[in-house]
């Protein structure tokens, strides 16, 4: 009898073997709307038909209306930073670049009862115990330290001045620990997993190193890890790049899976991921976002989707998807759609 989609996700969590691979889809506004055109269906139709697994809700902002002062911004943070440019932009500045330890602390830091979780456990329960429910804050603090400071700042006052970093981290984290901890106390029962997310790698490795990584960023991920298993939540992390030097500590930290998995970075050899760490660490992704799904053929993507189910599914501990966080819009709707029935015929157990 096959298995609802929550039961599926959970027995892969567990790292056992469900009815067949569970399948995840990320998708950017824009690819969405493409897809819903080419395929005439609506947004539950279109998960439905490319077999998503996942359901996610979210809380809504409930704080001040903070005006946008620059003419060039087309987006402003919580925390304070306008950005311009396509998407989420980039920083227009980086208010703490040179700031003082005492400048930091004053710094108007974002409440965190701006978070409104009054409607996430009512809309979790609205899948009807089907799905499995991601929730709680995305929480991007390495970006959010990164717009306040500047990479460059940053990973200077990283040796030159450590307690700076650790005073903007700490702030950062505090607001979104808080956050997410009102989302889980107002509907933790009706969610399944905290999902959150940290890009920390690059084509070519890690952005940092192993004791940059201790130093200033495992204690952050420990407490969030912390939080979601004290909800009795798992905890999937986000995180793009060539980040295999990194994932045993992503284990020694709590995290119990990490999207979306990148074949083309740097050591992010697939066979090499599930034989060191298959048996501890749950993988979302594997099957490349840029050289399969955007340059190749439906056949392709075939074949390439089967080659990545043979070498993650034993075993559980897998879950299917592009290597991207979200689907570009250059995407061929074909290529996406070959994906997904690749992932339900080749991904069945028995």
């Amino acid at each position: 009898m096959p298995m609802t989609s929550r039961e599926r996700v959970l027995t892969a969590f567990a790292h056992e073997e469900p009815d067949r691979v569970p399948a995840w889809c990320g998708s950017s506004d824009e690819f969405w709307a493409k897809a819903k055109a080419a395929l005439g269906l609506d947004d539950e139709p279109l998960r439905q038909f490319f077999g998503d697994d996942f359901r996610r809700v979210r809380a809504t902002y409930a704080g001040p209306d903070f005006p946008i002062t620059h003419e060039r911004a087309t987006y402003r943070t919580v925390f304070g930073i306008e950005r311009e440019g396509l998407g989420y932009g980039q920083p227009i500045a980086h208010p703490l670049a040179d700031a003082s330890l005492d400048t930091i602390h004053a710094y108007p830091w974002p409440d965190p009862k701006w978070t409104d979780a009054s409607g996430v456990r009512d809309a979790a329960r609205a899948w009807n115990g089907e799905y499995a429910i991601l929730g709680g804050d995305w929480s991007p603090f390495w970006h959010d330290a990164i717009d306040l400071m500047g990479m460059e700042s940053l990973m200077t006052r990283m040796y030159e001045d450590p307690e700076s970093v650790d005073a903007v981290l700490s702030h950062i984290v505090d607001y979104y620990y808080a956050s997410s901890e009102r989302v889980f106390e107002a509907a933790a029962a009706a969610i399944d997993i905290f999902f959150f997310g940290n890009d920390l790698g690059t084509q070519h490795g890690p952005l940092v190193g192993e004791f940059l990584y201790r130093r200033f960023l495992e204690p952050h991920l420990e407490r969030m890890a912390d939080l979601g298993h004290r909800y009795g939540l798992k905890v999937m992390m986000h995180c793009c790049g060539g980040v295999a030097e990194l994932v045993p500590m992503f284990i020694d930290a709590g995290i119990d899976a990490i999207h979306a998995v990148q074949p083309s970075c740097l050591g992010m050899d697939l066979r090499a991921l599930k034989v060191r760490y298959g048996d501890k660490m749950v993988f979302n992704g594997a099957i490349d976002s840029h050289r399969v799904l955007i340059d190749g053929t439906p056949e392709y993507v075939r074949e390439s989707t089967r080659e990545v189910l043979e070498i993650m599914k034993p075993n559980g501990g897998y879950i299917a998807g592009a290597s991207h966080d979200t689907i570009l819009e250059e995407t061929p709707v074909e290529n996406v759609v070959a994906m997904f029935d690749a992932i339900r015929e080749f991904g069945a157990y028995a």
